[in-house]
């Protein structure tokens, strides 16, 4: 475990309150002290750290890996930041990138044309961890002269199949 400053600071903040609690139960110092001291870690990580990892959207960042990408589709939103920020792929062809991330997983639509436009590619990155999020995370690649030209991300509302 690495020691932060946040994991300091959340630690004595549930000490004070655990202390303040526990000294109207006994007036005994030494003995609120002491119980304090036992209970402040099983507190912090069995009931404020799940707590916080529910309610926030915290996620790993992780550098993008093709061989990751394609066994683990569902933990692709770790690597888009990356994607995004360091034009890994920018500049790559159709090939290169089916080779990279296998083939697209759906075609945008194209209102002029009536039909699917085969230079922009879809790919769906996952849901993001946290309580009460219900969209999935989806990236669009577009393609100009058979090159990428441009990333973009969006959300899209997740549609389950007994929902009408």
């Amino acid at each position: 475990m690495i020691i932060t400053p946040a994991l300091v600071i959340f630690n004595i903040g549930i000490f004070v309150l655990l202390f303040l609690f526990i000294k109207t139960i006994d007036k005994r110092k030494w003995l609120s002290i002491l119980v304090t001291l036992v209970l402040t870690p099983i507190v912090y990580f069995y009931i404020f750290y799940p707590l916080i990892n529910v309610f926030s959207s915290y996620h790993h960042q992780k550098y993008f890996d093709a061989e990751v990408w394609r066994e683990k589709p569902a933990l692709r939103y770790e690597m888009t930041k990356n994607i995004l920020s360091s034009d890994t792929l920018i500049g790559l062809t159709k090939s290169e990138i089916q080779h990279y991330l296998g083939n697209y997983e759906w075609l945008s639509w194209n209102e002029e044309r009536k039909d699917h436009d085969p230079d922009y590619w879809n790919y769906s990155l996952g849901m993001l961890p946290g309580a009460f999020n219900t969209k999935k995370e989806c990236m669009t690649i577009i393609f100009k002269n058979n090159e990428v030209a441009v990333i973009e991300t969006f959300n899209e509302e997740i549609k389950f199949d007994d929902e009408n």
